[in-house]
């Protein structure tokens, strides 16, 4: 049938790139495992998992991805879903516990524990989970990765293009799981009091609502990578840059929010834990005979 093997070819991947199938299948595999191995975590924590899953995978092994390397808008939506969407659906998954029980004890015990002991990583994962750090890195490498000169090196090379989303995806699972830990304040290490974590959200939205605002009105020209190469659609340069400068202003923004009304959740529901907590403990009042 045509229409199949439209879709088939659409589903292929453009450039394929071992290390993403290698990742998202395992985390797959793992998590099916986890689930078969004891109590499921509720269906909108597996759907938020799945869904986070696959549009990571979808944006970088389907045939969006050629489209992404040649059509400017397309791109930011790319790299809206692998820093700022799938990030965040992974992050409120909280799939940790599950992969951790699907993952073999051997594996677990013998490789994966004492390499997160270990100095150089717990060390590096400190300094990342600085507020300061998390913030400047995650707003930063929208902008350094939107530098005209870089932008143009990183989508003619295979390997700084393959660096380029990596770095989104990973820099976006970081910033999202600091900001909404579901453990509460004070539980952990990293673990940010809710006001630390709504500034958080406001400081990173602000810089990119700049950039995106700047694309929109005063970009013409800056991307000059998509005027060399062509567009696969008839799609005039200045569209393509309005649209892209669009997508880099308002859709952050808008998780920012979202993840704000995420983080309020959370802080209510701490408050009414509290709350029946202090109240169950409460001494009983009254006299009896």
């Amino acid at each position: 049938m045509p229409e199949f093997a439209e879709l088939l070819s659409a589903l292929m991947p453009y450039q394929w790139q071992p290390m993403v199938t290698l990742v998202c299948g395992a985390a797959l595999l793992l998590y099916l495992s986890g689930l078969a191995r004891g109590a499921a975590p509720g269906f909108w924590r597996n759907f938020a998992f799945f869904l986070g899953l696959g549009l990571m995978y979808g944006v970088t092994q389907t045939q969006f991805d050629y489209f992404s390397q040649y059509v400017f808008f397309i791109h930011r939506i790319q790299h809206l879903v692998l820093h700022h969407v799938a990030a965040m659906m992974l992050v409120l998954a909280n799939p940790l516990p599950v992969l951790a029980r699907g993952t073999p004890q051997p594996l677990r015990d013998n490789l994966l524990a004492p390499l997160w002991r270990s100095a150089p990583v717990r060390t590096g994962y400190a300094v990342l989970q600085q507020p300061a750090v998390a913030a400047f890195l995650f707003a930063g490498l929208v902008y350094f990765w939107l530098i005209p000169s870089i932008h143009f090196d990183a989508m003619l090379s295979g390997w700084l293009y393959s660096v380029m989303n990596w770095s989104m995806a990973l820099d976006g699972l970081l910033f999202w799981w600091l900001v909404l830990n579901p453990h509460a304040p004070g539980s952990g290490r990293h673990c940010l009091g809710y006001g630390m974590r709504c500034i958080l959200l406001a400081a990173v939205a602000f810089p990119q609502i700049i950039l995106g605002a700047y694309i929109f009105f005063y970009g013409t020209g800056i991307y000059e990578f998509y005027e060399v190469c062509g567009s696969p659609w008839p799609i005039d340069t200045d569209t393509d840059r309005v649209l892209g400068g669009l997508i880099t202003w308002i859709p952050p923004a808008m998780m920012s929010v979202v993840g704000l009304l995420v983080v309020l959740s959370q802080m209510f529901r701490q408050e009414k834990r509290e709350a029946e907590r202090l109240g169950q403990g409460a001494p009983a009042t009254g006299s009896t005979a």
